[in-house]
């Protein structure tokens, strides 16, 4: 008997009635079903986060105007950072958020209704404002779940809180940054104008300096004139008083010329007695006498007006002594007075120096503030509200994610599906063997070629699973709309691992009957943890991560990833190869196995089998 006559020998026996063709097509569609419908479950899950209903608490009493933060207006307009956020969170739509009461929000997380709560509490606002106060604390953002509902619920939950933290985060630091911004341009401002006024004061001072030279110069003039007046002033006053002491001299003599004339005035009347007397004891007449006397009255009358004259002048030069008295007074106080003023503008010339010294010092010290006021200003980029907007944003959230994908799958379910493909053709396989006999007694019997016993073995199981394998990929790609970017390479490792399974499962039939049917199941068991089709397989325990790199299902799924999303073609090809060690392997254990059959009995082939 060849192999294609055992072959068909055996599709007959799978089709000989009609439940059995029955049992055979159901057993071939199970790892489609297995396959399609488990990928067709998790095919976009977070797509359907909108549908997941979260109760969202907002307690927030917003911030307390008399504590905000900032200056002017800004100070007294109050925030409620908690409200943003919600309305935030329900235009985006990630979950179907309830807007809940604390208590309502507790009642539908026992009951189910919500598979988690978010809740901003009542200082929520005034937490995020106290960074600029001197009672700084963070604000808190309270998850509450429940493991009963969903255990992913949880961790769902967790990742949705921690985005919210990082969006208020960056919402908070760019309002913060902005105006911190503002600030620092206001501050630009001021500097200019300051550097401004610096220059203007610059050059007043300079003109003040040399205001100051003019003044020094002036005043040295004055001191100099002054001085020379004092001691003109000084002559003066030598002269004066030598000119009232000769006034004074003058009139001591005159007062004593005045004194002597009216002496003589007043002995006129007394000598005119006494020469009458004289005469009349000399025995002149009356009428001599009187001749005589008046010829001597023109004299006594010009004594007299002698007298009088004297007497004036004796007047005039005593009020000329005095006069000089005055002018000499004067001129003492004048000399006094001007060498006060000598000594004041030669204080005023050394002031004048002094201020135009201090003010060269001022003008150097005004013109390094007036350079150190617009470096400052330079330091101080100038800025619009546009550009301050921006670069608050870009300091609130500084790093930006550029991701690249060299090989990408297009959502969650075809992500899964290397992983899920080569389990279903396990799954199949294995199925298909519950009702596929292994080996033909009667071939065992009959022939005596383990060769073609194997193969014949082999090949049924083989080609029904690439079957079984075709139908899958036709309901991925088409019922599914998975891309595949080698569809046909992806079909052959899938083929490919179908047929390998079928060795395997076929070489622990020959060897172990009924048990090496249970030990296909925990084999399947040990590929499905060992796989990595779902967490990367350096997270598995050492043993686990070993056999990683020993059993087959692995290498079928890096193989399905690198044909299914555009990556190395080179690796799948190394893939290959190891599934075709595995293949060949298995055949040629299969085949002594049958060898053994074929030349000799055990106790162990006349036994019944475990499973019926």
């Amino acid at each position: 008997m060849k192999v294609p006559s055992m072959i068909a020998a055996e599709l007959r026996r799978l089709t000989a009635s009609p439940m059995a063709a029955i049992a055979l097509v159901a057993l071939m569609c199970v790892p489609i079903l297995y396959g399609g419908l488990y990928l067709w479950a998790n095919q976009d899950p977070y797509g359907r986060f909108p549908d997941v209903p979260v109760a969202l608490v907002v307690e927030d009493a917003g911030t307390d105007p008399s504590t905000g933060s900032g200056s002017g207006a800004e100070a007294s307009a109050p925030e409620n950072y908690g409200q943003k956020v919600a309305d935030n969170l329900l235009e985006d739509g990630a979950f179907d958020w309830r807007v809940m009461t604390a208590a309502e929000a507790e009642r539908a997380l026992k009951d189910g209704t919500v598979d988690f709560t978010v809740t901003l509490p009542a200082d929520f606002s005034a937490a995020l404002a106290s960074a600029g106060g001197d009672q700084p604390h963070q604000a808190l953002i309270e998850l509450e779940t429940n493991d009963a509902n969903n255990y992913l619920a949880s961790t769902i939950g967790s990742q949705t809180v921690e985005r919210i933290r990082r969006s208020v985060a960056e919402m908070v630091g760019s309002e913060a940054a902005e105006r911190l911004l503002t600030g620092l341009s206001d501050v630009r401002g001021k500097l200019s104008e300051a550097a401004d006024g610096a220059t203007q004061l610059f050059d007043g001072a300079g003109t003040a300096h040399d205001g100051s030279a003019t003044l020094a110069s002036g005043l040295a003039t004055l001191a100099d004139g002054t001085g020379t007046l004092a001691d003109g002033a000084q002559r003066l006053a030598d002269g004066a008083a030598q000119v009232r002491d000769g006034n004074a001299q003058l009139a001591d003599a005159a007062g004593r010329a005045a004194s002597l004339a009216q002496q003589a005035t007043d002995a006129l009347p007394t000598a005119r007695g006494d020469l009458a007397q004289a005469m009349a004891e000399q025995g002149l007449t009356p009428e001599q006498i009187d001749t005589v006397l008046s010829r001597l009255d023109p004299v006594a009358d010009r004594l007299r007006e002698g007298n009088t004259a004297a007497q004036e002048a004796a007047g005039k030069v005593e009020r000329l002594a005095e006069g000089a008295r005055s002018v000499a007074d004067g001129a003492r106080q004048l000399a006094d007075g001007a060498r006060s003023a000598a000594d004041g503008a030669a204080s005023a010339r050394d002031g004048a120096g002094t201020l135009r010294d201090g003010l060269d010092t001022l003008g150097e010290g005004i013109g390094t503030l007036r350079d150190g006021l617009a470096q400052g200003v330079d330091a101080i980029p100038a800025s619009t509200p546009e550009l301050r907007a921006a670069q608050a944003d870009t300091i609130a959230d500084p790093v930006s994610v550029s991701s690249d994908k060299v090989a990408a799958a297009k959502d969650y379910g075809q992500g899964l599906a290397p992983f899920f493909a080569a389990l279903a053709g396990w799954i199949g396989i294995y199925a298909l063997f519950l009702i596929v006999k292994p080996i033909s007694r009667r071939a065992v019997t009959a022939l005596h070629s383990p060769v073609r016993i194997t193969l014949a073995g082999w090949l049924t199981p083989a080609g029904l699973g690439a079957l079984q394998m075709v139908g899958l990929l036709a309901v991925l790609g088409f019922a599914l709309g998975f891309d595949f970017q080698h569809p046909g390479g992806s079909l052959g490792v899938m083929v490919m691992a179908s047929a390998t399974y079928a060795a395997i499962i076929l070489a622990l039939n020959v060897w172990l009957g009924s048990v090496g049917q249970f030990m296909g199941l925990v084999l399947m068991v040990l590929q499905l943890v060992t796989a990595g089709g779902t967490f990367p397989w350096q997270t598995l325990p050492a043993p686990l991560s070993t056999l990683h790199h020993v059993l087959p299902m692995g290498y079928v799924v890096d193989a399905m990833r690198q044909l299914m999303y555009g990556g190395d073609l080179h690796r799948a090809l190394w893939d290959l190869g190891v599934l075709g060690v595995w293949l060949v392997g298995a055949l040629v254990i299969a085949a002594i196995g049958v060898t053994r059959m074929t030349h000799r009995r055990t106790l162990r082939d006349l036994q019944p089998s475990l499973i019926g």
